[in-house]
């Protein structure tokens, strides 16, 4: 038996990186419309962003929500970089809820109307439901790492019940909640976050 030759190897490796092509540009449509604020988008939209017919979107994933959980996670890897914090454990109260609230800021805003999906999916798909819980334990602990000192120094209720307000404070939910349901612009949510973990942190409301 001879071995196949390169040129007989060529056409299904071109098939393939056709196939991969086309599945990236499917994705990358879905995340482009929800973006523009589309977390509904129809088939044929998706196809027509994508350049496919609407006949060949799902030769490249099993239903509609394998598409969207691709597209998820494809959203978590733009958005990595952004969860990193760079905050002085020993800096003073206001300087660490500032630079906690501007980086906490640039993930949510990040997140977009991709969260809004995530949060839809969710529901129905249990895959997507622990990637938000481990998403929000992660933000969890990083708003108890940040503010360690204030919170171990009150007793274990109220620690508890300050913790789970600032984490709500510091939310995706709450922060699109400010912008969109209350209009809120960006800076201005920030401000408005950053005086709610002042309040709940702070010695009588004071750095």
């Amino acid at each position: 038996m001879t071995s196949p030759s390169l040129d007989a190897e060529a056409p299904a490796d071109g098939r393939n990186a056709r196939r991969n092509r086309n599945r990236e540009a499917v994705v990358n449509a879905l995340l482009e419309l929800c973006r523009a604020g589309d977390v509904h988008p129809s088939a044929e939209a998706i196809a027509a962003r994508a350049g496919i017919s609407v006949r060949s979107l799902f030769r490249y994933f099993d239903d509609a929500e394998a598409l969207v959980r691709t597209a998820i996670a494809r959203q978590q890897q733009h958005l990595g970089p952004l969860y990193a914090l760079d905050v002085d454990p020993a800096a003073p109260l206001a300087e660490r809820i500032d630079r906690f609230v501007a980086a906490r800021v640039r993930l949510l805003d990040g997140m977009g109307e991709v969260g809004r999906l995530a949060r839809i999916t969710a529901t129905r798909q249990p895959l997507v439901l622990a990637e938000l819980a481990r998403i929000r334990g992660t933000l969890r602990r990083q708003l108890t790492e940040v503010f360690a000192a204030e919170l171990a120094a009150r007793p274990p209720a109220d620690r508890r019940a300050t913790v789970a307000a600032a984490d709500v404070v510091t939310s995706w939910e709450s922060f699109d909640l400010m912008r969109n349901d209350q209009g809120l612009t960006r800076d201005e949510a920030a401000a408005a976050m950053a005086a709610a973990l002042l309040r709940l942190l702070g010695a009588g409301g004071e750095a």
